[in-house]
This record gives structure tokens, C-alpha cells and sequence, in this order.
């Protein structure tokens, strides 16, 4: 099936469920349904599921049973070339921008690139398009002025625009983000939200969202879903979460984070 901005659903996991090397069930079978344009963000405390459920979206961690469905590819967990493909389409970002602190801003943006280029092409300077493409996306997030000031000299704030438009200039379908302004505070958290969402709703962009904060949650999200040790115990409209599923969102929490898998950018973009 050949995806398009009309089709029911984009992305969806099928009984999804992840168990780490050390026995930890960090999700248990998981079935949502996410579909095209939505600002999906997935609610609970540390620890609770959802940097897992997140990063499975895209294949950074591995699910131990079920599915996980495109609207135009089966299983992209199933054959790496799928997989490369719908990560060439699915934009990222951390919660620890993972930037290269000595290279400026317009370099680490055009880290982005990289999945559009082959080894051959990779050993050669960028073209003009996709310098001019990089400070397109940079003027976009507001660092035009920063464009060519190394990383490790803005603020978190900044460094997290940089991180936005790092995945932008892949001109993704999807946009993940997990956990994207935990480091961040209040004022600074909810610019960068709002930059995050009006980005994606200008472009037409499938978001999924990872947060703590229930304030954020209810601004910005479409659709919450939250998770609670592992598990979905909530799927509906910020306008419909009570105080009961908030207290079964954040009631007896393992007091543990979520085990993370090892990954360099470069895994990201390969071709």
C-alpha cells in the first residue's frame, strides 16, 4: 500500500513487547494505532515504558515479539532495507542532543544529510543545495545568526533547535522525540515544545513525543497515550484525562529508568 496523507494510519505496533538482556520487561504487549498528522505524546514517569515504546517506532530497539507496521511497508524490522528506508523518513530527537561540540551548527545539521548520500559521496564536501537546505532549516528553528558557531557554545535551548533541525533537513514523515526538553527549563521547555509542534503541524509531520510533565501533555498533544510499568493505561484526548488516570499514570512506579541501547548518529543515517 502506497502511504498518502489521507490513509487511516501510518504507523502501528502489533502486541510490540521488549525485554532486555537482564530480564526487565520494559514493555509489555503493546497495540497502538498512530495515524498521519497526529502530535501523539506518550505520558509517564521514568522508568514507565516510553523511551522503549518510542524507540522501537524506528528500530533503535529491538522488540523481543509483535509488530511493528507501516502503511506502506509490512515489517521494516524485518528486512534491513526496509528498516533503512523508513529511518531515512523518520526524523529524531534527543534528550541529549547528541550534537559534535566542536563542529558549528550548520555542520551538525548537515549530519542529517547523511542517509542521502553513499559511501563515495560521503567523502566529499557538501553541495551548495545542501548547505543552502541546512541554513533553510536552521533559520527555521531561529539560529540563522548561530549558523556558524561551534555547538558547545549555546545554551541547552538552543542546542535542542539545533537537534529539531537536524532531523528536519531530512524532510521526515515521522518526527520522534524522546524526552526533549527534560534538561530543559520550564520557559526554555515550553519554547521548544511549541517550535516542535508547530513545525510538524506546518508540515504535515506525524509527531511522537515522550514527556513527564502532564501541563505540556495536555497543551500540546492530539492524543495522549500513557504508559505506567510497561504498560498502556491510557489512550485518548488530553481533554479526557482525569485525575484517576493520572494517579494510575504515576501510582507505584518502579523506582528504576529504563535500560537505553547503545547507538551512534551514524546508525542513524546510514545509506
Amino acid at each position: 500500500m502506497t502511504f498518502s496523507p489521507s490513509s487511516s494510519w501510518l504507523i502501528q505496533t502489533k502486541s510490540l513487547s521488549v525485554t532486555y538482556r537482564n530480564g526487565f520487561q520494559a514493555l509489555k504487549p503493546t497495540s497502538v494505532t498512530i495515524r498521519p498528522g497526529e502530535f501523539l505524546v506518550l505520558l509517564g514517569a521514568s522508568g514507565a515504558g516510553k523511551s522503549t515504546l518510542l524507540r522501537s517506532l524506528n528500530g533503535l530497539v529491538r522488540p523481543t515479539q509483535g509488530e511493528l507496521l507501516l502503511s506502506d511497508v509490512a515489517n521494516p524490522l524485518r528486512s534491513g532495507r526496509a528498516l533503512r528506508e523508513h529511518r531515512r523518513k523518520t526524523g529524531m530527537v534527543f534528550q541529549q542532543h547528541h550534537l559534535i561540540g566542536r563542529q558549528t551548527v550548520l555542520a551538525n545539521v548537515l549530519m542529517g544529510r547523511l542517509a542521502t548520500r553513499n559511501s563515495l559521496q560521503s567523502l566529499l564536501p557538501w553541495s551548495t543545495a545542501d548547505k543552502t537546505l541546512a541554513l533553510e532549516v536552521i533559520e527555521r528553528v531561529g539560529l540563522l545568526d548561530k549558523a556558524l558557531t561551534r555547538a558547545d557554545a549555546l545554551s541547552g535551548g538552543q542546542q535542542q533547535r539545533v537537534g529539531i533541525a537536524r532531523a528536519l533537513i531530512q524532510k521526515p514523515r515521522l518526527m520522534l522525540a524522546d524526552e526533549p526538553v527534560a534538561s530543559l527549563d520550564p520557559v526554555t521547555a515550553e519554547s521548544v515544545l511549541q517550535l516542535l509542534h508547530d513545525i510538524c503541524k506546518t508540515d504535515h509531520l506525524t509527531a511522537v513525543v515522550s514527556l513527564h510533565q502532564i501541563e505540556f501533555a495536555k497543551r500540546f498533544a492530539d492524543r495522549i497515550v500513557g504508559l505506567n510499568r510497561g504498560e498502556v493505561v491510557f489512550d485518548g484526548k488530553p481533554a479526557e484525562l482525569t485525575d484517576a488516570d493520572i494517579q494510575r499514570l504515576y501510582t507505584g512506579v518502579a523506582n528504576h529508568d529504563e535500560p537505553v541501547s547503545d547507538f551512534e548518529l551514524p546508525a542513524l543515517c546510514a545509506a
